[in-house]
This record gives C-alpha cells, sequence and structure tokens, in this order.
C-alpha cells in the first residue's frame, strides 16, 4: 500500500507531487468523458486508475510535501493559453498524467516498486484511452455541427469543382457532400481531398456520397449512403462510432427504418423533379412535413430544391435542404449560396 519510509526525503517530494499531477489530470479527463462525451465506459476505467494511484499515495509522501519552498508552484506556460475547446484540454491533460506516471515508474523503482508497477500498466492504459476520448470529442463536435446545417451542398463533376465548392464556402454553406459516380479512383480520392480540405478550411462538414473507402481514404467527416448501398449497420462498423452517417430516403417507410439504424441524419426526397433522378417521382412538400414530425433527426430536404420553390419548404416549417444544381449549375454559386441561406435563416411567415 505504499512506502512509508522513502529513502530520500527529495524524492518523497518528488513522487507527491507527480501523484498529485496524475490524480487530478485524470480527474479533469474522467469529467469530460462523464458530462461532455456520457461514456460510462471511460468514466470507469478513469476513476479506478485514480483510486488505485489514491490507494498508493501514502502519508510520507504527503508529509513530504512542501508547496512554499517549491519554485516551480504556480509556474505556468503560454501554451495554457490555447486550450480553447475540450478536446485541446483532454489532449493536455492526457500528455500531463503520461508525463507524471513516467516519472514515478522512474523515480519510484526502486523505493516503492509497487507504485512504479502501477503507474507503468496505468500510462500504457492511457495511451489507447487517450485516443478513444479524442476520437469520442471529434464524433461529438462532428455531430454539434451537424445540428447547425442548413445547407448542403452536393458536388457533381465539373472542372471548375474547386472554385465552385470554395466560393459556397464562402457564402457559409456548411456541409459540402463529394458525389461522383464515375471515372477513375485515383482521380477521384485527390479530388476528394482537395474539397475535404477546403471544407476544413472553411470550418464545414465534408462527407463522401456511397464510396466508404473513399471516405475513409479522405479522412471524411462522414459517408451518405442510398438505400441500395451497403447495409447501414456495414458501413457503421467500418467507419466506426465517430464519423456521420446519413442516408438518403424516399418514403415515410423509409425514414422510420432510418431511426432504427445508426444513422446521424437522413435525406428525403426528390421534393420536385429533378434531372439527377429523372426516374423518381417527385413527392413533393406534405412528406416533408410529416416526416420532421416523427423524426428527431436533421432532416434534409433533396431533390429539384431552388431558389424558385424553396419558400415551399420554409412555408412548412423545413430549414435544412440539400442541393446540386441551384449551386453547382449557377454562374454565381457565391450568390446563390447567399440566397438560399438568406430564405433558410429568414422568419417563418
Amino acid at each position: 500500500m505504499g512506502c512509508d519510509t522513502p529513502a530520500d526525503p527529495r524524492v518523497a517530494r518528488l513522487i507527491d507531487a507527480n501523484l498529485d499531477r496524475a490524480r487530478e489530470g485524470l480527474r479533469v479527463v474522467e469529467d469530460w468523458c462523464r458530462f461532455g462525451l456520457e461514456r460510462d465506459d471511460l468514466v470507469k476505467t478513469l476513476k479506478d486508475w485514480r483510486q488505485r494511484l489514491g490507494a498508493l499515495h501514502a502519508d510520507s509522501y504527503k508529509q513530504a510535501r512542501s508547496t512554499a519552498t517549491d519554485r516551480g508552484a504556480g509556474l505556468g506556460h503560454p501554451a495554457q493559453l490555447d486550450r480553447r475547446s475540450p478536446r485541446a484540454v483532454v489532449a493536455a491533460n492526457c500528455g500531463r498524467v503520461q508525463e507524471a506516471l513516467r516519472v514515478l515508474e522512474e523515480y519510484a523503482r526502486s523505493s516503492d516498486p509497487t507504485l512504479a508497477s502501477e503507474a507503468a500498466v496505468i500510462r500504457y492504459g492511457l495511451y489507447d484511452l487517450e485516443v478513444t476520448c479524442l476520437n469520442a470529442s471529434d464524433g461529438l463536435q462532428r455531430r454539434n455541427r451537424l445540428k447547425g446545417c442548413t445547407l448542403c451542398l452536393i458536388t457533381s463533376p465539373t472542372d471548375k469543382l474547386l472554385l465552385q465548392v470554395s466560393a459556397a464556402l464562402r457564402s457559409g454553406v456548411s456541409m459540402v457532400q463529394y458525389r461522383c459516380k464515375h471515372g477513375d479512383d485515383r482521380e477521384r480520392l485527390k479530388e476528394a481531398i482537395a474539397v475535404r480540405d477546403l471544407c476544413r478550411t472553411h470550418g464545414a462538414l465534408f462527407i463522401v456520397n456511397d464510396r466508404v473507402d473513399l471516405a475513409m481514404a479522405a479522412d471524411a467527416d462522414g459517408v451518405h449512403l442510398g438505400q441500395d448501398d451497403i447495409p447501414v449497420d456495414v458501413a457503421r462498423s467500418l467507419i466506426g462510432a465517430d464519423r456521420l452517417l446519413g442516408l438518403s430516403t424516399h418514403s415515410l417507410r423509409e425514414v422510420q427504418g432510418a431511426m432504427e439504424e445508426p444513422v446521424d441524419y437522413i435525406g428525403l426526397g426528390p421534393v420536385f423533379s429533378t434531372a439527377v433522378k429523372p426516374d423518381r417521382a417527385a413527392t413533393g412538400t406534405a412528406l416533408i412535413e410529416q416526416a420532421m414530425t416523427c423524426t428527431p433527426m436533421p432532416l434534409f430536404a433533396i431533390g429539384g430544391i431552388n431558389s424558385s420553390n424553396l419558400s415551399e419548404l420554409t412555408a412548412i416549417g423545413c430549414r435544412r435542404i440539400a442541393v446540386i444544381g441551384a449551386i453547382m449549375s449557377a454562374s454565381d454559386p457565391s450568390a446563390a449560396s447567399l440566397q438560399l441561406l438568406e430564405s433558410l435563416s429568414s422568419p417563418r411567415d
């Protein structure tokens, strides 16, 4: 249960300081996992580590404490001011704990081998938990950003792709779905990465249509599937829990089915006739209105939507749309994007 008589009082002070540092850092991470991520599994592990270290925090270490003579007490670093997000705080505190545990391993090895061994076990465990926690933080951030998305741009092949996407992003489009059904995979990957980089520059979500492999290779925020693509549960197992997964639907039955799947958002349509899906009859706005009342998931109306007919959707309270031609075929994609966004944000009549 710890060392009662450390050989060197200076080492005892050092061990005390690093036990405090490790336990405090673990608590910072634990609270984010509890209140931010709501991950009981991570909370349980972190709490166990804290208690195991606490049980080894012997009175002899605490008695050696002397904050008055510690020249390093209270010293800060400018890097601490850059921790502007929970993710940054978690990363910094995981690093802090790992460093403290390494110090405990080195200095307690001869005088308190039980503590040194426990510190090593927890340090290696924290390496893996940190990755899980940071990935979960990314997933939470993506889903929070998704909640604020009102306009999703779905791309179509064009030599001016990057110029048009860039113009839309500068105007405030917050979600881009890369859609390219044909062509060389190497070229598509290169193009997808270029669009991804634009999205990251502007803080927008980047989604890949249909292709899970392309989404993963391009490090996309998620993938969007159609009803005839690979099963949703298979896609989820491939992309993991922290990327977004969207699903196209065309009926109320499919909307209700999506609610039973590990899906983050749905597209519903085509609301109006569209050249992209000429074989599908327009569903009209009534289906959108009905679907919005039965699903809590973000729902994007899609299909033939433009500035001329958008008012039919906003009139029923629809504030999320996905468009292709309204922006990709516009002579001024920036102005087209602004007009759509302004209509979506206007007070409901």
